[in-house]
């Protein structure tokens, strides 16, 4: 069996392409979220952490070997270190951000800290699938991830992301229920209710999307 010495955002790719999945198939095989398979697409080059390396060992090895055979055959027709898997162009990635205000304080989570952008506190986000209306992936993403039921309370504008490079369309979104909880170990460490004034501790503000802060300042 062929050994896959360091996985990349490329040769997983290659992986989902192999094993002829959608990349929401491939999020659910290997039991991580859509926004990282869909990072893995825009960004050949990165290099998943250790878990994730893992997981991918995992899924590689326990495939049959006409799924290994079609991988091999990719590797080995790769045009170039950062050449796509056929059906792995890149598409437009939509995500969903949910700024979730309960009195005075605001959700945030912490991510595992391996993507080249450095983030690590930031609001709950999710990719938007095709289809899928934002303000529903908003309160879905939320839920999954923090236990946190919500609802939105209104739109707070899009933007490019200036660290990602991703369009994000972010979400006021009022608190209705739940306990927050770190739902989703294998994207985050850690989640936390923080009072809004302190949002500055944990996400420099400068790369706060301004409305953000106007809408927690109306709201303290």
């Amino acid at each position: 069996m062929e050994v896959i010495d360091v996985w990349t955002g490329h040769r997983a790719c290659m992986l989902q392409s192999a094993l002829r999945l959608t990349r929401e198939a491939f999020a659910d095989r290997l039991g991580i979220s859509l926004r990282t398979v869909a990072t893995w697409h825009s960004d050949p080059e990165v290099i998943p952490r250790s878990e994730m390396q893992q997981l991918l060992d995992a899924v590689f090895e326990s495939a049959p070997a006409t799924v290994r055979q079609r991988f091999a055959l990719l590797v080995a027709g790769a045009g170039g270190k950062g050449a796509e898997a056929p059906g792995t162009q890149a598409q437009v990635l939509r995500v969903a951000i949910a700024v979730v205000v309960r009195d005075e304080e605001v959700l945030l989570v912490c991510r595992r800290d391996d993507e080249a952008s450095g983030i690590t506190w930031q609001f709950p986000a999710g990719v938007i699938k095709p289809g899928v209306r934002p303000e529903i992936a908003t309160v879905r993403e939320t839920l999954d991830e923090t236990g946190v039921h919500c609802a939105v309370r209104r739109g707070l504008g899009e933007r490019i992301h200036p660290a990602t490079g991703v369009h994000c369309v972010y979400f006021l979104c009022e608190y209705l229920a739940g306990d927050a909880t770190n739902s989703d170990v294998v994207e985050n460490l850690d989640v936390a209710w923080v009072p809004k004034n302190a949002v500055g501790r944990f996400i420099s503000l400068d790369a706060v999307h301004p409305p953000i802060l106007a809408a927690l300042e109306e709201d303290v």
